[in-house]
């Protein structure tokens, strides 16, 4: 994962290029922009309080996000046997994430304004 400093050095280069943009494609950029971004206490919350995978599909990562909803589920029902897999997913895969959020997020919308930049280029 890239560091927080990173992260931003690349969000620059992408603003640089989109002001770059005439202005009827910085308006559609921004369009895309609002639809696109994602929010990441949103993230958080959910990974949060929803420990069963729902951060991942709020992001888009549905195989990511049912493998953990079906990983809680199994967890649930069989508790006494596998409430250590339940544990242990919580420990290993989401409190990470929980910590991490904030660089998962900035990641994945710096990946969102290079996919609307590219798109953008291509067409025009």
């Amino acid at each position: 994962m890239m560091s927080q400093q990173q992260l931003e050095q690349e969000e620059e280069a992408l603003r640089q290029q989109i002001r770059q943009l005439s202005s009827s494609q910085r308006q559609c950029y921004y369009e895309r922009e609002k639809q696109e971004i994602k929010d990441p206490d949103t993230f958080a919350a959910l990974n949060y309080f929803f420990v069963a995978g729902l951060h991942h599909l709020y992001l888009g990562k549905t195989a990511h996000g049912i493998a953990n909803l079906v990983l809680m589920t199994i967890g649930l029902i069989f508790f006494s046997i596998g409430g250590w897999l339940l544990v242990a997913a919580v420990i290993v895969i989401e409190l990470p994430q929980l910590f991490w959020s904030q660089r998962i997020v900035h990641q994945y919308n710096n990946q969102v304004m290079r996919k609307i930049l590219n798109d953008l280029q291509q067409n025009r």
